[in-house]
């Protein structure tokens, strides 16, 4: 019963020093053995070793950070040890556990508290042989502990082990638990790992792990089969954890795998306190015949419900043939101006960056659609992989990309129909392809950023299923999905305007005759209207959601973004390209290159032929040419191309 503190008048049962450094317990910066009576040690600064023997009761060692050792043996038969407790200390090597043997009664938990060590790294093999033949409660939070390695736990029976707030626990071997009874409650909450050990989770009643993000996995759960509360991360968990239960068997036996044995039927678990000493749990209905439901948190969301990627039978059908279509489509186009042997012109310049635009999102449904395929019925086990994928994040850019420059395109394809029709008869006003190329350039950085944005923070594509930025948690990413609506907006009122301009400018009859002009305005309104229906229904959706108002649940927002949000991907190859005359005419040419169709480019060869010295012998004033088939050149001529240019991405 010596005590060498200065500070504690009457010291024999505890010893309390506060910041003293020469006469601490005892001088010399040790602690020896000897003191056997005494149950706690408190802020000591000058403390580097406790030697063996020393505590031959009950210890509580706090706030020591200059102790940075605790010698083999220091907690030495305890017989009537129920509560030790290490904490804030500078310790590098985890204490010596297996020599204590607590005796106390069943009806106690010993309990084990080690925690705020920042230094403590790793639990070694059989860590706690030895420590108690009775049921444990480990709170072994706010460590430095990185790694748990195997048969760490053999020998002990564990009622509840708390890991949380070791934010460098990466792993837990996977026979962690070899050996051991339980654990019942398991938190490994705000921590880093990514799996949990296969082994001794049959006996888990109780899982808690929240904002353990890095865990995206659970384990096989015919591994928790007595599971009956979780916590966890992610809904998505819920799901399949729920849709899971409604299939087990409902009667069950005793947790006799592991070793566990249960005593009573409960279903509460009320201990929130980890540094108190009474850790009375009572059982979780092991031994009862009928099996309790399931509690899991956090449930489904609107954002995340628990289905499929497609969520309806017929969206997973429309999606294949919609991304077949466009990227076909799409292709098509790219193919036949890429190898055609016309001069690259302003229109056709513009229609090779829609093409790819549209083809963009093409690949977009391809990927979702294949992911669908891939994990159509049990969606949920594989969510918080491919939403927080690279797959998802790369199908989130490309639609957004894709999405934002064939807008951007269109909308520069309008402006200069509208500009070359209103200069008709000057052509030094015209568009040239310099001009084209740097307001292209401008576009694609311009929707390069606005891609970007989602994957350095700025909203994310990891929200929804179909990876699409509906992340309006923050004012910024708020005001990220207000700026692409508008943009969206913006883009559709400049292509109206410009087509009623574009209009009123043939009609006007102080104008020149422009009947190839009034034709192409006459079609307008078929691409006005397939503008309208792709972007009227999504940003009318889009703004009420962004306001936190939604009008519509993600389930039903599936068919939007299924059959609306691709119609222009779709429409666009067909209507600015495939179904124009021009285009027809570079696939005969093509075609025919290969020794197919010849008649028909023979035909498209005469005409142009035909349309050059016609022109000639206007500007002559010959009178009228008689074509002839003398002379057929392979090679599209100018004149005849500037008409077809004008057809061109008009219809």
């Amino acid at each position: 019963r010596v005590c060498m503190c200065v500070c504690a008048y009457a010291c024999v049962w505890e010893c309390v020093c506060l910041l003293k450094r020469t006469t601490d317990i005892p001088c010399f910066e040790y602690i020896v053995k000897g003191l056997a009576e005494i149950k706690c040690v408190l802020y000591v600064r000058c403390v580097l070793y406790v030697t063996s023997y020393t505590f031959l009761f009950r210890s509580f060692i706090k706030n020591i950070r200059s102790l940075v050792h605790i010698a083999r043996r220091t907690f030495n038969n305890l017989p009537k040890l129920r509560y030790l407790s290490i904490s804030n200390t500078g310790i590098t090597v985890f204490p010596d556990m297996t020599s204590i043997h607590s005796l106390e009664p069943w009806n106690q938990n010993f309990v084990l508290d080690i925690c705020d060590n920042l230094y403590l790294l790793s639990i070694p093999v059989n860590a706690f042989v030895g420590m108690t033949t009775e049921y444990t409660a480990m709170n072994l939070f706010n460590n430095g502990i990185r790694e748990i390695q195997d048969y760490a736990f053999n020998g002990t029976k564990i009622n509840k082990l708390v890991l949380k707030n070791n934010r460098n626990l990466q792993v837990i071997h996977r026979e962690a638990f070899k050996g051991a009874v339980g654990p019942r409650i398991l938190d490994v909450s705000s921590t880093a790992i990514e799996t949990l050990p296969s082994h001794g989770l049959n006996s888990v009643v109780e899982l808690v792990a929240r904002t353990a993000y890095g865990l995206k996995r659970l384990p096989p759960f015919r591994d928790l089969g007595n599971l009956q509360k979780a916590h966890l991360t992610y809904n998505s968990h819920c799901c399949a954890l729920l849709t899971w239960d409604t299939h087990r068997d409902s009667p069950i036996n005793a947790a006799q795998h592991n070793g566990f044995r249960p005593t009573y039927c409960d279903d509460n678990v009320e201990d929130e306190s980890y540094g108190g000493v009474d850790f009375q749990y009572p059982e979780l209905g092991l031994n009862c015949q009928t099996r309790p439901t399931l509690q899991c948190t956090p449930e489904a969301d609107a954002f995340n419900p628990c289905e499929d990627i497609a969520g309806f039978s017929f969206l997973r059908v429309a999606i294949w043939f919609i991304n077949i279509l466009a990227i076909i489509g799409n292709l098509t186009v790219l193919l036949i101006f890429f190898t055609s042997r016309c001069k690259l012109t302003v229109p056709r310049f513009l229609m090779c960056h829609l093409a790819f635009a549209d083809f963009c999102i093409g690949v977009y449904l391809l990927m979702i659609a294949a992911v669908d395929l891939h994990t159509r019925g049990h969606y949920s086990e594989h969510a918080i992989d491919w939403q927080t994928g690279a797959g998802c994040s790369a199908a989130g850019f490309l639609s957004v990309f894709g999405g934002e420059l064939s807008v951007y395109t269109l909308s520069t394809i309008t402006l200069e129909r509208w500009h070359t029709i209103t200069h008709a008869l000057q052509l030094e006003k015209r568009l040239g392809l310099a001009q084209a190329a740097v307001i292209m350039a401008g576009g694609w950085l311009i929707c390069l950023g606005m891609a970007m944005l989602p994957l350095v923070g700025v909203s994310s594509y990891s929200r929804v299923s179909m990876c699409l930025p509906m992340d309006v948690k923050t004012p910024l990413a708020q005001a990220f999905i207000l700026l692409l609506l508008l943009f969206n907006v913006g883009a559709f009122l400049v292509v109206c305007v410009c087509y009623v301009l574009i209009y009123l400018a043939v009609r006007n009859p102080q104008f020149p005759s422009r009947s190839a002009d009034a034709k192409i305005a006459k079609r307008m309104a078929v691409l006005i209207f397939t503008d309208l229906i792709c972007m009227a229904p999504i940003s009318f959706f889009a703004i009420s959601a962004a306001f936190k108002v939604p009008l519509i649940t993600v389930t039903n927002s599936k068919i939007l973004l299924v059959l609306f949000f691709p119609i222009n991907s779709c429409a666009n190859p067909f209507l600015y390209a495939i179904f124009t005359k021009a285009f027809r005419k570079d696939v005969y040419l093509l075609l025919s290159n290969m020794g197919c169709c010849e008649n028909k480019a023979n035909m498209y060869r005469m005409k142009a032929y035909c349309s050059e010295n016609l022109v000639k012998s206007s500007s002559g004033n010959k009178g009228t040419l008689i074509c002839t088939t003398l002379r057929m050149d392979p090679t599209p001529l100018q004149s005849q191309q500037t008409k077809d240019d004008r057809d061109l991405g008009t219809i």
